[in-house]
């Protein structure tokens, strides 16, 4: 392994700068880097992805089992000699026969050890070939309460505790059970990881292994069908991890809708079935009273098969969901177990990048290997999956349900259990004073002051009023009680029964839910940046007024938790509207290279990869050297394109067909002869390429002022009359019908040119639905307009803090603030991701045309692709790139019929 590998196995012929990227790839694993690797989409970059790192991962286990029979080999021979010297010895010092006994004990051990690991090998190996062949697996019989221990045992593995119920007292299953304080649970806590580290033939040791994630569900199914086409498709053990909400098979519990409700309805199956089984053992009559249900799909025999069919098998999510229909078992507890034996685990960036999800699914980062694809916003991933956000209406209706809860059960819940309650009462009001309100009053009818406020942590907890209140504790709490899936559970079986759950009584509560949704959507709407925290791809709007209705403790939860950062690593905004219910306050992540810092730590490479990784320094920068990584443990790797460079065409256009100067600044781009110039460049574009058009314009507001002016002036109709128009629909569940609809049309223009139409022109908007994860590869995007450049909002409170904290804490480096470089590489990071849209492989050709002379200036047009930069060609007039537009689909079309 010390010189690499210069072979790899691929299913084809692999190109040059796929041989290239698997073996800087195998290079960076075996030294421990943190690699950021570069590919532009369509090279084949998962596929050499997996092949260069399984290879690695192949080649390491082999090394180390050659290293441990070396070893066992020496330590036994050692072992034989230390004998036969101590006999032949003459000495009789006590020193050393002190230092000949530790000596040959060290010795023996490592035998031992070595012994045990090579029988725990073998074993696994053995096992492993086994259900590869298809051998019936038999289990020791165990004692009969086997069956409960292990779904005890997969609630612990979930991190997710559960307390023990007794008697059958009215809703007993809605108490919070005695809490322990830190002390009290010391002794515990040590008992239970005793029994989590106890050895058992299910729940294995992790073995050296490969966590892959990237942003969406979608994008890991493409992955491990590209594991199943991969050579190692029969030798690898793959397992594909999802919420419940993505893996449950139970239609009753996901009629639920939302995470949260089949969350809490999946751990409470969980509990009965547990309680249940201890009743029956002990020989304790259950009292009367309806049956408590119990998930029929967590049975110990049926998880344990479903196990061993993922370990020999690569599957995705839905034939993992298909498997476990037919096996009648489920596959989020049984994915769970196959994760210590298996060598490479897919899951979505949440539950990687988070650490408590990370800890309740099971994820072990030591000494492993990450892969993060599709890496290019991961700095704003993990801001997003560590900030939170309340509103005014979810505070009030937290504090609430959450009284209703305390003094409907207070001479049933423990001395601690009300303290903490009442702790968690005393914040939330806390939060409510900073918006200017009152609890016990109907947010909607409350006015406040509208304006922005941006606080540190310490600020903040003082202007509230609770900086006395222990927020490590309170989180503790939260954890352990699950106090969040008790309220729950109240809300849900008292919703709606005559008592009164919300302060807003005299509010519709349908209308509540409504209001609340579309605020929901416009705030997805304006979000530029599109970062996605979600563990599953966009729901419907249905699950989301579900989620709404639900109880907001756990968003309580989780801006708590938010609280606990550092003082100098995030701030708080408060942000009044007018009214109570709609201002909110939000905690800010500043700084997430302090997240990503215990990732770096742990494992033991971690590659950020990636279609373009471009400004790579200013990436180093914010997550890298802010987490602690020395510059000689960097290793980057860039490679071209698949595409002959004749395929592509990037044109930066400085001015229109009258000679109108392209500048979509904020003070020029709404004026009449910007509009009706950029109308005239897409005439003009529309007239010379076939098939498909997309045109980006930089927000969702811009567009629609375009568009309705090319409307009055007749341009949108002249635009018709040569390709169909489409535009980005405004729900997400309407992307699929869209581009569907696009397609097609494009395909009949291509069958009849005759008709009239040439093909078909997208409208679209930069960060939206289609600028990221969708592909416009051959007659679908033989054209991608960018209009202006989509620079985010200055004026915005978050981006304007988190230039300064990036002006007062990372070095100044060309002549700009790591502020402005901030701004220049979001927007040319929406850019690149925009047009790298088009081309999808090796045989695809596009043009790209720029339309803002700003793309003209050197320091820009650096910041594109290197494949791109290359061809760029700047024009301040715009006959000339006309003409270069016009050739180039000339050439092509020649090319065809050749």
């Amino acid at each position: 392994m010390e010189n690499g590998r210069t072979q790899f196995p691929f299913p084809y012929q692999p190109y040059n700068i796929q041989e290239q990227f698997m073996r800087a790839l195998y290079s960076a694993l075996d030294h421990g880097k943190v690699g950021i690797f570069e590919s532009p989409t369509g090279t084949g970059k998962s596929l050499s992805l997996i092949c260069g790192a399984l290879s690695w991962l192949t080649d390491y286990e082999e090394k180390r089992r050659q290293e441990a029979a070396a070893l066992l080999q020496e330590g036994e021979a050692a072992l034989s000699t230390s004998t036969a010297q101590s006999s032949t010895s003459s000495s009789s010092a006590e020193p050393d026969w002190i230092t000949d006994f530790v000596q040959k004990k060290a010795e023996r051990d490592l035998v031992s050890k070595l012994k045990e690991e090579e029988m725990k090998r073998k074993k696994r190996e053995e096992r492993l070939e086994m259900i590869r062949n298809n051998v019936q697996l038999k289990y020791a019989t165990k004692r009969k309460s086997h069956e409960d221990d292990e779904a005890f045992k997969l609630l612990q593995l979930s991190k997710e505790e559960q307390a023990e119920t007794q008697g059958d007292q009215e809703d007993e299953e809605l108490i919070v059970a005695e809490y322990e304080s830190d002390d009290e649970s010391k002794t515990r806590s040590r008992f239970c990881a005793a029994e989590d580290d106890a050895d058992d033939d299910l729940v294995e040791e992790h073995v050296t292994k490969i966590y892959y994630c990237s942003r969406t569900h979608s994008q890991l199914a493409q992955f491990v069908h590209e594991v199943q086409k991969s050579p190692f498709s029969k030798d690898i053990s793959l397992v594909t991890l999802g919420s419940r909400q993505n893996l449950c098979i139970n239609e009753e519990v996901r009629r639920l809708g939302s995470i949260q409700r089949i969350n809490d309805c999946c751990m409470e199956m969980q509990k009965n079935k547990h309680a249940e089984k201890q009743h029956h053992e002990d020989g304790v009559k259950r009292k009367r009273g309806p049956a408590k249900s119990v998930c029929p799909y967590n049975k110990g025999p049926a998880l344990q098969q479903m196990r061993d069919d993922i370990l020999g098998t690569v599957h995705d999510i839905e034939q993992l969901l298909k498997l476990g229909r037919e096996t009648h078992s489920c596959p989020y507890y049984s994915t769970r177990l196959a994760i210590p034996p298996a060598q490479l685990v897919v899951l979505p960036y949440q539950m990687l990048l988070h650490q408590a999800t990370r800890r309740a699914a099971g994820v072990q980062l030591k000494g492993q290997v990450v892969i993060i694809d599709e890496a290019h916003n991961l700095s704003d991933t993990l801001s997003c999956i560590h900030s939170a956000e309340l509103t005014g209406a979810q505070l009030c209706r937290a504090h609430s349900q959450l009284a209703q809860y305390a003094d409907r059960y207070k001479s049933r819940l423990k001395a601690k259990n009300v303290m903490y309650i009442k702790q968690i009462l005393f914040v939330i009001e806390g939060l409510v004073r900073v918006l200017g309100g009152k609890v016990g009053q109907n947010p909607q009818s409350q006015t406040t002051q509208t304006g922005t406020e941006m606080l540190t942590i310490n600020n903040f907890l003082f202007k509230a009023q609770i900086d006395n209140i222990n927020l490590f504790k309170l989180q503790r709490y939260f954890e352990k009680s699950m106090i969040s899936r008790k309220l729950g559970g109240f809300v849900e079986k008292y919703a709606g029964t005559g008592v009164s759950l919300h302060t807003q009584s005299s509010s519709n509560k349908e209308n509540r839910r409504t209001e609340g949704l579309n605020r929901y959507l416009q705030t997805l709407q304006s979000n530029q940046s599109a970062v996605p925290v979600s563990t599953a791809d966009q729901q419907g709007s249905a699950e989301a007024e579900k989620a709404l209705s639900a109880s907001p403790m756990m968003q309580m939860e989780g801006f708590f938790m938010a609280l606990t950062n550092s003082n100098t690593d995030g701030r708080v905004v408060v942000h009044t509207q007018g009214t109570l219910s709609e201002s909110s306050v939000k905690f800010l992540l500043l700084n997430p290279a302090v997240h990503f810092a215990q990732v770096l730590k742990e494992c033991r490479a971690v590659i950020i990869a990636g279609g373009t990784m471009q400004p790579v320094s200013d990436f180093k920068q914010e997550l890298l050297f802010s987490a602690g990584v020395a510059e000689e443990r960097i290793t980057e790797f860039s490679c071209g394109h698949v595409i002959p460079p004749e395929n592509i065409l990037p044109l930066v256009l400085c001015s229109g067909p009258s000679g109108q100067e392209l500048d979509f600044t904020f003070q020029n781009r709404d004026s009449p002869r910007m509009m009706d110039e950029t109308g005239r460049i897409l005439s003009n574009i529309c007239n010379v390429v076939p098939g498909g058009v997309v045109c980006f314009f930089p927000s969702y507001e811009y567009s629609r002022r375009i568009i309705s002016h090319w409307e009055a002036s007749g341009a949108l109709s002249r635009l018709a009359s040569k390709k169909k128009i489409f535009q980005e629909p405004k729900k997400a569940n309407q992307v699929e019908q869209v581009l569907s609809e696009y397609s097609r049309c494009i395909q009949r223009c291509a069958v009849d040119s005759g008709g009239g139409l040439t093909g078909a022109l997208l409208f679209s908007v930069v960060g939206g639905k289609m600028s990221e994860g969708i592909n416009f590869s051959d007659d679908l995007g033989r054209c991608v307009v960018m209009v202006g450049m989509p620079y985010p909002n200055i004026k915005s409170p978050e981006l304007q803090e988190k230039m300064s904290y990036l002006d007062k804490h990372l070095p100044h480096s060309g002549g700009r603030s790591p502020g402005q470089a901030l701004i220049e590489n979001l927007c040319m990071k929406a850019v690149n991701q925009s047009i790298g849209r088009a081309i999808r492989h090796r045989g695809d050709y596009s043009s790209m045309v720029l339309c803002d002379r700003r793309y003209s200036r050197p320091a820009t047009l650096s910041k594109l692709p290197t494949w791109i930069k290359a061809r760029t060609s700047t024009h301040t007039t715009f006959g000339p790139a006309f003409a270069a537009l016009r050739k180039f689909f000339l050439d092509k079309k020649r090319c065809s019929f050749n």
